[in-house]
């Protein structure tokens, strides 16, 4: 069957040279006694990915023809189209490309860890690591589903040596093209293999409303141990989703990609693809202790005499990264499943210092903050600029969602409402001032408040309600000083705090009426897919 695929997709090689669902332990093999990478002194793989360090949006795009010509966001920066013929000439060149390698590798298993919507997906590289990267990555089917496994539901080609030529391709120097009509993938001329990553994921992002009615989701999810109630964690990077979806009093479902079904939540995922930079095992004991062999280590510099990782190095880039699978964490939920959430946290770093610790969200409050995913990030100094800095990333994953975001807001909407979920905004950001007056709030605040809210005891005292930023706030939290819930309290300056609270609010109304004209707070809470 799989002789079958590669022929079809223009890969004509001896199949003695495709080696299919290697074990760790081969592939590491392989990819040491080929020059790929080092092993580290924990055991992890240490490979460098060259040019491409991170993702190259300017470098992806999605085929639009079909289906997908009526389905995609076109007006979303994110997603770009390419033409069929385009597209064709760059797979039919990569393939042919592939065919005269050496060694190929083939890797199976799922998108999905609740096979009722998973997919299966089988990815063909050209490197041993990337093998591993995307096996770690990937729901690992069991002997029985291997050997039923039949043909995949998701393709993709990752050749990473393939540069692409505007003569002979169209596209330089590299081109990561989704053909959402043949759900097939290609990744070419870039060895990041977080472009594999999240390329599957955003092809599910589309497969997954239209298909089936799920809302996929760019969170993490954990579950109590003991009542079995979910709680998923939507944040942009610095505001603290790792850490507070790793509680130890719960277990992780997963940290960055679920979907939301009829019957619950399910991580899309099969493992975990953490940042490294300044990485301690004080601070994140599990994801430091799970990067060992089986790991893979990007672009992480190494001690030369001891092969330590160095992480507070970013002479590489800061955006060092670590894959796992789920099984080097011991508090996980083995079946990457849980219950329909009964509680979603959006967390933001607000480090304009106004926003309140925690509030509690209506329906169409959730739906307009989901569509606005703010976070504030300090100003860079070498810009001269000295006040903090909005983001704004609408579903806290715009680069990752294809469909309308409407579609996706309307789906979040729907199921708040059919399920009683509760919404709360957490800002794990500034207080008493913004960055460079007031201070972060103190970790064990916040996990407080996460820990009411996920219990419910945080509706006990009641809320008030806030005009500026029109949530409710609420009067009491255990363990958590009553002044901290009233961020104007902590101001020196009271008229001060009002100046900046209606600013950061102005700024929120702007950003919602430039994104989705036209569209008013009471039209979400009447919206129905």
């Amino acid at each position: 069957m799989i002789e079958t695929i590669l022929l079809e997709s223009g890969i004509d090689c001896d199949i003695d040279r495709v080696h299919v669902d290697w074990s760790p332990a081969k592939l590491i093999e392989h990819a040491i006694s080929h020059h790929e990478g080092y092993l580290t002194s924990t055991g992890s793989l240490s490979v460098s990915t060259g040019a491409f360090t991170g993702r190259s949006p300017e470098n992806r795009y999605i085929v639009d023809t079909g289906d997908a010509e009526r389905n995609i966001n076109w007006n979303s920066s994110t997603n770009k189209p390419i033409d069929e013929k385009t597209y064709k000439r760059v797979r039919k060149n990569v393939t042919r490309y592939m065919s005269q390698r050496r060694h190929l590798f083939v890797i199976r298993g799922y998108a999905g860890a609740d096979r009722q919507y998973a997919r299966k997906v089988m990815v063909v590289c050209e490197r041993a690591h990337q093998a591993l990267f995307i096996q770690n990555m990937l729901v690992r089917p069991t002997a029985d589903e291997l050997e039923v496994f039949g043909r995949p539901d998701i393709l993709v080609f990752a050749a990473p040596s393939y540069v692409c030529s505007r003569d002979r391709d169209g596209v330089e120097p590299a081109a990561v093209i989704l053909d959402m009509n043949k759900k097939k993938i290609v990744v070419a001329g870039t060895g990041y293999c977080g472009e594999i990553k999240k390329a599957v994921f955003t092809m599910m992002n589309y497969l997954l409303p239209i298909e089936d009615g799920v809302l996929p989701m760019h969170c993490s999810a954990n579950v109590d141990p003991v009542t079995g109630k979910t709680c998923i964690l939507f944040g942009l990077s610095g505001t603290g989703k790792t850490t507070l979806s790793a509680d130890p009093d719960r277990l992780l479902i997963g940290d960055d990609e679920h979907g939301w079904s009829p019957r619950g939540v399910f991580n899309i995922e099969g493992g975990c693809y953490a940042k490294t930079i300044d990485l301690t095992r004080e601070r994140e004991p599990d994801i430091f202790d799970a990067i060992r062999f089986g790991s893979v280590s990007e672009n992480v510099k190494l001690d030369r005499r001891t092969r330590a990782a160095v992480y507070s190095d970013s002479s590489i880039t800061e955006n060092g990264r670590a894959a796992y699978p789920l099984e080097h964490i011991e508090r996980v939920v083995e079946s990457g499943t849980g219950e329909i959430p009964s509680v979603v946290l959006f967390l933001t770093a607000d480090a304009y210092g106004v926003l309140p610790p925690i509030s509690k969200l209506s329906r169409e409050q959730a739906m307009f903050h989901f569509l606005t995913g703010y976070t504030a990030k300090v100003a860079g100094t070498e810009l001269g600029v000295k006040e903090p800095q909005p983001t704004f990333s609408a579903l806290f994953g715009e680069p990752f969602m294809p469909l309308d975001h409407m579609t996706y807001a309307y789906l979040l909407g729907e199921k708040i409402a059919q399920n009683n979920t509760r919404v709360y905004l957490v800002n794990t950001g500034w207080t008493g001032g913004p960055y460079g007056v007031g201070h972060r709030i103190a970790l064990f605040h916040t996990r407080a408040l996460v820990k009411a809210a996920q219990t419910g005891e945080l509706d006990v005292a009641g809320y008030r309600h806030d005009d500026v930023f029109d949530v409710d706030v609420p009067l009491a939290c255990p363990g958590v000083p009553t002044d901290l819930l009233t961020p104007r309290s902590t101001w020196a300056d009271g008229e001060e705090y009002d100046r900046c609270a209606a600013d950061l609010a102005q700024k929120f109304r702007d950003n919602f009426n430039k994104r989705y004209p036209g569209v008013q707070l009471e039209d979400l809470a009447k919206a129905r897919r």
